[in-house]
């Protein structure tokens, strides 16, 4: 092999790390970019706790985030595995931060899934207990409500 040959090499392999950095870095932002809004998960026009729950519910989706991630670790892996990278800590601390995130947002949203289903049936639990009234209860209730009427007058 030449020497102009084994330069070509060093040099292609160089462009080569450096479009890997970069879609590691356009997929990370991708991922990002797919997260909910802070604001979405905060904010709500809800008239009752079982409407913030769904809308909450909603909002917590990482959707096309985790396919970005795994795209972003695919090819930070094999930069690594190559040797690639000169320096690729801040690129694995930003993996590690939004892999915490999605993680965030799923165990958020199992929650709140529960809580969707529970609070209906709490709601509904509510409404049947607690003591009947009985006529005599429904009938002193009605004097009681008289005598306050002849009192006034």
């Amino acid at each position: 092999m030449s020497q102009a040959t084994l330069g070509d090499d060093e040099e292609l392999f160089g462009e080569a790390a450096n479009e890997m950095r970069e879609d590691v870095e356009s997929s990370l932002a991708d991922a990002w970019a797919a997260l909910p809004d802070a604001d979405d998960i905060w904010e709500t026009d809800a008239d009752n706790v079982l409407g913030v729950l769904n809308g909450l519910n909603s909002s917590l989706e990482a959707g096309d985030a985790e396919d970005n991630l795994r795209d972003a670790k695919k090819w930070f892996t094999m930069g690594q595995r190559a040797d690639a990278f000169d320096d690729a800590d801040d690129l694995e601390a930003e993996i590690e931060d939004l892999e915490e995130a999605i993680t965030d947002i799923s165990e958020a949203g199992e929650q709140v899934s529960e809580l969707t289903s529970t609070i209906p049936a709490l709601r509904g639990s509510l409404q049947d207990t607690g003591p009947a009234e009985t006529d005599d209860e429904e009938a002193d209730a009605a004097d009681e409500d008289e005598d306050e009427n002849e009192n006034e007058e």
